[in-house]
């Protein structure tokens, strides 16, 4: 009898992308693999290698602006689950895998593995208890969810994705500037991105500035004369090739820092503290970390930053981006 298996992940396509290696895990024990996707990862969910089918559904308990539960939105879940014999639920920290577990249940998964301080009673059946002081990156912290689960690592746990089409610009060896992210709280202002731009372009270095089409005001304030703006022109796939012939992004904690680390590409990652380093900078790939660490705005989970002046991250300044590059091309 066919082995599949649902790994649950509907988050956004950073947490896809650090999922990959408890998806591959998984994978080599299975015959089939289902993702189940949010939205705004199901892209990144198509990346994975051991991914078999993605299912994208919007989680009423995971995103910021969440739909309303109803009998339709939760059917519509229902109909599409594929008749699994057990289920991975990956979640962050601060998520809880109970009502996904509940819903799982009424549809027939019979073992499903999850972390979950709460008591699940008997909707988990391998209940895996993680110790949230020590930060442990997420990727690892996904990979001993599918581990405890019964599916051993099957290779060295890097993030990785299928190959990506060929860049646009060329030759290799270029910067990449991505200035936009998710959240406000996150975000370098977009007069630091162009002065970095700029202080690149005069160090020599050919820099490329991305972002989504909602940004294309963004990245065409951020490029100015310097820089080949790529705002909007992009999917993931694309914007992957783009990264893997880039000598080194910078950009914040968003997800195309964890798309440049599975391509292997160092990171210079402008880092707000609202959520801790250990768990969510660059995994596997070389970066240097700027922003203040210790700022007033720690581990709040913020998306607009509590502080006035955003201090934690307008204190960086673009001689420490062009520092930052330099070292990681050595």
């Amino acid at each position: 009898m066919s082995r599949t298996v649902l790994v649950a992940r509907p988050d956004s396509a950073g947490d896809v992308l650090l999922a990959g290696p408890a998806v591959r895990a998984v994978s080599a024990h299975a015959d089939r693999v289902v993702f189940l996707a949010g939205p705004r990862g199901r892209a990144a969910a198509e990346l994975l290698p051991g991914v078999d089918r993605v299912i994208e559904w919007q989680a009423p308990w995971i995103d910021a602006d969440p739909p309303p539960v109803t009998g339709e939105h939760v059917a519509r879940l229902m109909d599409a689950l594929p008749d699994a014999g057990e289920a991975v639920i990956l979640t962050s920290f601060h998520q809880s895998a109970l009502p996904l577990a509940l819903l799982l249940r009424l549809r027939g998964v019979g073992r499903i593995t999850a972390i979950s301080e709460d008591y699940p009673g008997s909707l988990l059946d391998v209940r895996v208890r993680i110790d949230e002081t020590r930060h442990l990156p997420e990727a690892e912290r996904m990979l001993a969810v599918a581990a405890a689960a019964g599916f051993e690592p099957a290779d060295g746990g890097a993030l990785a994705i299928t190959p990506p089409p060929p860049s646009p610009v060329g030759p290799p060896g270029y910067v990449v500037v991505h200035p936009g992210t998710a959240a406000p709280a996150r975000a370098w202002p977009p007069s630091r991105h162009r002065e970095a731009v700029e202080a690149l372009a005069d160090e020599g270095f050919t820099v490329v500035v991305t972002g989504g089409p909602g940004e294309r005001a963004l990245t065409a304030q951020v490029a100015g004369g310097h820089a080949v703006d790529l705002g909007g022109l992009t999917s993931l796939p694309e914007l992957a090739g783009v990264l893997r012939d880039a000598c080194a992004l910078v950009a914040g904690n968003t997800g195309p820092a964890h798309l440049a680390a599975a391509v292997g590409t160092p990171v210079v990652s402008l880092f707000a503290p609202v959520v801790p380093a250990g768990r969510w900078a660059p995994y596997g790939v070389p970066y240097v970390l700027l922003g203040d660490q210790e700022g007033p705005c720690k581990d709040t989970r913020a998306q607009t930053c509590p502080i006035d002046g955003h201090p934690c991250l307008t204190g960086v300044t673009a001689e420490q981006v062009v520092k930052a590059v330099r070292e990681l091309i050595r």
